[in-house]
């Protein structure tokens, strides 16, 4: 898989931009907000319809512009594909593949897999629950389209069935209805659970490899899925936990409270892990996602990193960059300097100044 080139047009702080890319290394630089994450952020929402900062369609678009267009080129199996990106500020996206346009976003997923890896990511490991639902979930609907569909059908009948527990304490006749969401609630949970445990099983063989490479062989990390009910409890819980629901208004068990928990020799991470721990886990976790991704797709994925080299110390830059000479990279920075120390091959440069990109030939 490779990430041929990128056309925005009133894309953030972007007129119009066109950029080719190598099949190697590439790298963005040039001081703080010029518009390097910009670029990375087009190209992500490219591969999932959503940018990874949360952001909604209208901010992506230039102020004082009514629209934006994203338009990427991915060689895939010997094949071209060309994704169009229509954003509007009042209206849904439009999206095409090859000219042709698509009605299911999850139609797209597949063409351009991405591993996106930012200063944030660092932290998935001290932060809360639901920045680590969020990689499983980002993981997950890149890979499996029935997971994608489950998770948008269980997102659809928890926020309905929310809404009902709030309307039900005024209108008390409602309550006969709630069974018809607590069954679809069921139905999806479970299939979300069921896959989440099977991913993890399977990240954990990766990641425990990576990390004993990242630690010199002193540390064993363990990830291990924490549902918030078993598979075969949900039904159950859900019950016994109605009267609570009715009363706060909310649900509250289901796989939407689940974590994942990182354990080095019986040691919980997230909470009593160093911070050096911590963003060696992070990075482990990152790394062992691309080859999650090649297993998975058998197809090497599209790594961007956005500023990470400055937040990790040399032992983990050097690791991080010998981990990656084989796949297409896209990296921000601020300066070369970490490259040249590291002689590290760069096969394109770019130079990012107020919204315009220039295309440099060497250091």
């Amino acid at each position: 898989m490779i990430l041929k080139s990128v056309a925005l047009s009133h894309f953030r702080n972007y007129d119009d931009l066109y950029m080719e890319f190598d099949k190697g290394t590439n790298i963005l630089y040039g001081d703080n907000a010029q518009g390097k994450t910009n670029v990375l952020e087009s190209i992500y929402v490219s591969g999932t319809t959503k940018s990874h900062k949360g952001s909604k369609d209208r901010e992506l678009i230039q102020f004082g512009q009514e629209e934006a267009h994203i338009r990427t080129i991915v060689e895939k199996g010997g094949l071209d594909y060309q994704i169009d990106m229509h954003l509007k500020k009042n209206k849904s996206k439009g999206i095409a593949i090859n000219r042709m346009p698509i009605k299911r976003a999850s139609e797209l997923f597949g063409i351009l897999n991405i591993v996106f890896f930012s200063p944030e990511d660092l932290n998935i490991i001290k932060n809360g629950p639901s920045e680590r639902r969020r990689f499983l979930d980002v993981e997950l609907c890149q890979l499996d389209k029935i997971y994608l569909y489950n998770l948008t059908k269980y997102n659809k009948v928890l926020n309905q069935r929310n809404r009902l527990l709030k309307d039900i304490s005024f209108r008390p006749e409602l309550l006969d209805t709630l069974a018809v969401w607590d069954m679809q609630l069921i139905e999806y949970g479970r299939k979300i659970i069921r896959t989440r445990k099977e991913f993890v099983e399977e990240l954990n063989g990766i990641v425990y490899e990576i990390h004993k490479k990242i630690s010199g062989n002193k540390e064993e990390l363990v990830l291990k899925y924490e549902p918030d009910v078993l598979e075969e409890n949900l039904e159950q819980e859900l019950a016994r936990c109605r009267e609570k629901d009715l009363k706060f208004g909310q649900t509250s068990v289901g796989p939407h409270r689940d974590d994942l928990c990182f354990m080095i020799q019986e040691i919980d991470v997230r909470k009593f892990g160093s911070q050096g721990q911590q963003r060696s886990c992070a990075l482990s976790l990152k790394l062992s996602e691309i080859e999650l991704v090649k297993k998975s797709i058998r197809e090497t994925p599209v790594l961007i990193l956005d500023d990470v080299l400055s937040e990790l110390d040399s032992n983990r830059q050097n690791f991080l960059l010998n981990s990656i000479h084989d796949i297409q990279t896209v990296i921000t920075c601020t300066g070369l300097d970490e490259f040249v120390r590291n002689r590290f091959e760069i096969n394109k440069i770019f130079k990012v100044v107020s919204g315009t990109v220039e295309a440099k030939n060497s250091l």
